[in-house]
């Protein structure tokens, strides 16, 4: 007399419909975010090109934004005695123009990559210029460090599905 338990026909069928259910729901959840991925990345896109733009409107209006009474002159600020750089007026309405013109092309996925190259470089200046007196915590450096990675992503990927750029690119 055998020890060892036999296996029933059903427990094999059993174990065969919960792999195969298994199976079939991964495959499901892998459809799904297929098909979500492009949507997500256009919201992605969205939220970041907005968020600049957020940032960009009220240097170019010169209005106060948050704790900064006036943005564009924190600007020219940062750039001529932080980061040393010439001619900071016109730098500064530059990163202005970037943040409120290339904040709307980001959320409408026009011009993606070279925008977004852009930001990348700028928000790396930021990070690289700022990272020494600036916490992690409190108007610290994470915000223009996650923001250059965002840049890079996009920029990487470009427009996606669900931009102006695809939609010239197929009319080409």
């Amino acid at each position: 007399m055998s020890t060892s338990p036999r296996i029933q026909p059903r427990q094999i069928e059993a174990k065969t419909i919960q792999s195969h259910r298994h199976a079939t729901s991964r495959a499901a959840w892998n459809h799904l975010c297929a098909r979500a991925a492009p949507i997500g990345y256009a919201l992605l896109r969205l939220v970041f090109g907005a968020v600049l733009f957020t940032h960009g409107l009220p240097k170019l209006l010169r209005t106060s934004h948050g704790s900064m009474a006036d943005p564009m002159a924190g600007s020219i600020h940062l750039i001529e005695n932080v980061m040393h750089l010439p001619a900071a007026p016109a730098l500064a309405m530059l990163v202005t123009l970037l943040e409120a013109i290339g904040g709307v092309m980001l959320a409408v996925g026009l011009g993606t990559r070279l925008i977004a190259l852009g930001v990348a470089v700028e928000m790396i200046g930021i990070s690289y210029a700022l990272g020494p007196t600036w916490p992690w915590i409190d108007r610290g450096i994470e915000y223009p460090v996650l923001m250059a990675f965002l840049a890079a992503y996009i920029a990487a990927h470009g427009g996606g599905r669900w931009s102006l750029d695809r939609l010239i690119e197929r009319k080409l």
